[in-house]
């Protein structure tokens, strides 16, 4: 991740030494021919230093709609674009086998729910037989076998409700649990939002876990930015970021550090970082974007864009020796600064330019600075 520059705006007229009304003398033999032109300076200025980060937008949640039970889609009810209330129905599966599912294990707890009142009905009179036989034990009139034989069999039948009991229960849970796989095949929107991708129709046979749909969450956005981690360790949470989206014609945004992924991608060495957005009607998810961030300052020599002229695929300059001759000199320049750029190389801090030469040939001239407008 490389660090670029950016400044605002510096004042030109304060590069500007003096200004010229045009005009020029014819050069003596012997002598430089005079010409008259605006002259500036270049300058050594304090500039902030920023770092830059690209990424994509995205929404600050988004969830993938799929399948969780096997089924032929019968309806796709939304398409990309359709924005979804929470809870609405966008896909609709083939019921017909879970529907029959449904209905058997409904069977089920019919025919335990009677296996039950039968043994409960067994169960009561085993119990009240049982206290009679205990009367007359008492009265001395059953045998201890016959006792027995009694007692036993009011135990079995408790035992046997216990049992119809819970197969009771257990199809009771094995209806609850088809009634749920039946709600499966109508699939719901996770929350109030768009829907960005559609990657079914109807006819496909959907399986747990297929993507069906995607579906971005309504609201604000994220720039989800690279950064790399060299750099990383002049972000931090909370910091303000200014952000450019790609196609959109909302300017710079003001963003906000949300997130910092605290692992790095090991394939590129970078950071996650989410950036929130501002509302933007402008803006919208899968945008590229570029975000930069403070980075301290840095100390560079700034000149007029005007006093550069190209050669070609070369930027150069004219620069005033100490007699006012023009010298014609290469230049390697940096950022942009507005109607100021950088000069990496070629130029040095407190040298007098020639201020718009536009096409004229001034290499070798002597230039006078003079006021009024230019030639």
């Amino acid at each position: 991740m490389k660090n670029i520059v950016w400044a605002s705006l510096l004042a030109v007229s304060g590069m500007v030494i003096s200004g010229c009304h045009g005009g020029e003398s014819a050069a003596t033999p012997g002598t430089a021919e005079t010409m008259q032109a605006r002259v500036v300076e270049s300058q050594q200025k304090e500039i902030p230093v920023s770092l830059r980060s690209t990424g994509t937008v995205h929404a600050r949640e988004t969830a993938v709609v799929s399948a969780q039970v096997m089924g032929r889609i019968q309806q796709v009810l939304v398409h990309e674009g359709d924005n979804v209330r929470a809870g609405q129905t966008v896909v609709v599966l083939d019921d017909a086998a879970l529907r029959s599912q449904l209905e058997q294990a409904q069977a089920g707890v019919k025919a335990a729910q009677n296996a039950q009142a039968a043994a409960q009905t067994n169960a009561a009179l085993a119990a009240s037989t049982l206290g009679r036989y205990k009367q007359l034990e008492s009265e001395k009139s059953v045998s201890p076998q016959e006792m027995d034989e009694v007692s036993h069999r009011a135990e079995a039948a408790a035992a046997n409700l216990e049992a119809t009991r819970a197969q009771t229960d257990v199809a009771r849970a094995q209806e609850r649990g088809a009634r749920t796989m039946l709600g499966y095949t109508h699939l719901v929107a996770p929350f109030a939002g768009v829907v960005t991708a559609r990657m079914a129709d109807p006819g496909t046979m959907a399986t747990p876990g297929l993507p069906l749909l995607q579906v971005d969450q309504a609201g604000a956005l994220q720039l989800d930015a690279a950064v790399d981690e060299l750099a990383i360790g002049a972000i931090r949470k909370g910091i303000k970021t200014s952000v450019v989206v790609d196609g959109g014609t909302s300017g710079n945004l003001a963003g906000s550090v949300a997130e910092i992924v605290p692992a790095a991608d090991p394939s590129s060495h970078s950071f996650l970082v989410k950036i929130d957005l501002p509302s933007s009607k402008q803006t919208h998810a899968g945008m590229y974007g570029t975000a930069e961030f403070a980075n301290g300052t840095r100390r560079a020599i700034l000149i007029p864009r005007s006093t550069v002229v190209s050669r070609g695929s070369l930027n150069c300059v004219y620069v005033l020796d100490d007699q006012g001759i023009a010298q014609l000199r290469y230049l390697t320049l940096g950022a942009q600064l507005d109607n100021l750029v950088e000069v990496l190389s070629g130029v040095s801090a407190g040298e007098r330019l020639v201020d718009a030469p536009s096409d004229r040939d001034l290499a070798g001239k002597r230039i006078v600075a003079c006021t009024g407008g230019r030639p």
